[in-house]
């Protein structure tokens, strides 16, 4: 029986935080995981072409803060910022209809290198599935995506009746290395469903990015010795 663990969820408070900066207490807790929660899948299902890679929430007293990382924020923010204003306004009618327009903030950033981003790799994977390219291309042209962005191992798994089988199966490929049980590697992990005529169709995609210790001695500028 296999004991899996999410990789973000290992490596929370030691070289990832968390997306949603805020401290709350009793049926008000409540009320904010659950309007964090929706917003994300909101997001990331109403805006799938942009390329949505996190949305962070940092919330205070009295205004909320929506930072949207993409890859493409053009499709966001739209032509002379309609698209953004838009896009803040649905966000206070669905969600957040407690707090006044002008109490929303709402940031839209790029993300430097879009397919070193696990998230961004499934929503494409999941949209060229769905317009049923072969399974198998899609799983190769995804890995040597993240191998030229500068990766150093990938792993990209997907599930369900590929190609409309009779029997469901899962289908794996592997690149580089993937050391899931060091806590400073700093590995990126998504996982999204893609809906087609034959059934649902599962997506997981880890990015293995290096380790973080290394990345902060790089930066500090000192030369670090080759295990």
């Amino acid at each position: 029986m296999g004991k899996k663990v999410n990789p973000k969820i290992l490596r929370m408070g030691i070289t990832k935080t968390w997306p949603s900066l805020w401290f709350e207490r009793g049926e008000k807790y409540i009320q904010n995981i659950k309007q964090d929660v929706a917003i994300r899948k909101y997001m990331i299902r109403e805006f799938r072409e942009a390329g949505i890679d996190q949305v962070e929430i940092v919330r205070s007293l009295s205004k909320i803060d929506i930072n949207v990382i993409t890859g493409k924020p053009g499709v966001l923010i739209g032509r002379g910022g309609n698209g953004a204003e838009e896009l803040k306004k649905k966000l206070h009618d669905k969600f957040l209809k407690n707090l006044r327009l002008g109490e929303i903030n709402l940031n839209i950033k790029e993300t430097n290198r879009p397919n070193l981003s696990a998230q961004i790799m499934v929503q494409n994977m999941i949209m060229e599935i769905e317009k049923r390219f072969p399974f198998r291309k899609v799983m190769k042209q995804g890995l040597a995506k993240i191998e030229r962005a500068g990766a150093l191992g990938a792993k990209i798994v997907i599930s369900g009746r590929l190609n409309g089988a009779e029997i469901a199966r899962t289908e794996k490929l592997v690149w580089g290395k993937l050391p899931l049980q060091t806590l400073r590697a700093d590995i990126d992990y998504a996982r999204g469903v893609a809906h087609t005529t034959y059934g649902t169709i599962g997506i997981k995609v880890w990015v293995y990015k290096g380790e973080v210790f290394k990345k902060e001695k790089e930066a500090r500028g000192e030369v670090i010795a080759e295990q």
